[in-house]
């Protein structure tokens, strides 16, 4: 695995939702078990986001995982790599400029339907793959049952956990959430059941929630579509005082719906 040659960067970047890092060459899982007794068999690998360029750790990874466990989920940090940049978080290298450029274009026009993939995707979406095959591996010493494991995405970890839901069965996870990412086409008949969830005034990718479930509901494959009037892109689990603020009860009850958390009446038999 080539390295960007460069130290890793680690910043706390209040923008970011505090620890942003970048310049990531070795891709690593963070694991956050549940309390002793509390396992439920269920596993989630977070995805955060930050355009390929940096990862929104915390916000988007830890707080994330650690709000999973206390539901008895196994829950793990993916740490993938990104696109060299320069010292300044400020300073976004060329390439993603222009990336840039075409998302607040297409934000405006509609096109194209799907964005090209990003600089760093490819890379990011192997660094996926490894992970749900290493836990699947580990499975039974972390409490997991191998057909439980899931992934959630945020942003560029949303275009991640899309890409592998609908990419090689091998590696494919039970179920993913898309959480404001983008459309990922071809979905084929058997790709993972997708919770989708975005706010109608995020100004970087304001339908590509409606497309995502278009496209992963004319390939006949489930999915449940939360779309907020208010919560801008990247709202994470910050509270903003409007209804994004509970995206993840809702991602709690979609999978509960698909018996993967047990219920309240499961809990008091």
């Amino acid at each position: 695995m080539s390295s960007l040659g460069v130290p890793e960067l680690r910043e706390q970047v209040p923008e970011a939702g505090g620890l942003l890092i970048r310049n990531v060459s070795s891709p690593t899982l963070e694991l956050y078990r549940p309390a002793p007794g509390t396992a439920n068999g269920t596993a989630i690998i977070v995805a955060p986001g930050g355009g390929f360029v940096g990862l929104a750790y915390e916000s988007e990874g830890t707080a994330v995982a650690e709000a999973l466990s206390k539901h008895g989920i196994t829950a793990f940090v993916l740490k993938y790599r990104t696109i060299l940049s320069s010292g300044s978080p400020a300073m976004l290298p060329a390439i993603h400029l222009r990336e840039m450029d075409l998302i607040m274009a297409r934000a405006k026009s509609g096109v194209p339907l799907e964005v090209p993939r990003f600089a760093g995707e490819a890379n990011a979406v192997i660094d996926g793959a490894r992970a749900v095959e290493l836990v699947r591996r580990h499975a039974r010493g972390w409490e997991v049952d191998p057909q439980r494991i899931g992934m959630i995405g945020f942003s560029a970890g949303g275009y991640l956990a899309a890409d592998l839901a609908i990419g090689d069965v091998a590696t494919r996870p039970a179920f993913v959430g898309l959480i404001y990412g983008g459309l990922r086409t071809p979905v084929p008949a058997d790709a993972s059941p997708a919770f989708i969830a975005a706010a109608a005034d995020d100004e970087f990718q304001p339908e590509d929630a409606t497309l995502l479930h278009q496209a992963w509901r004319k390939a006949g494959v489930p999915a449940e579509l939360h779309i907020y009037e208010h919560g801008g892109h990247g709202f994470g689990l910050k509270r903003h005082g409007t209804t994004s603020d509970h995206w993840l009860e809702e991602f709690l009850w979609w999978m509960q719906s698909r018996g993967l958390l047990p219920s309240a009446k499961d809990g008091q038999r």
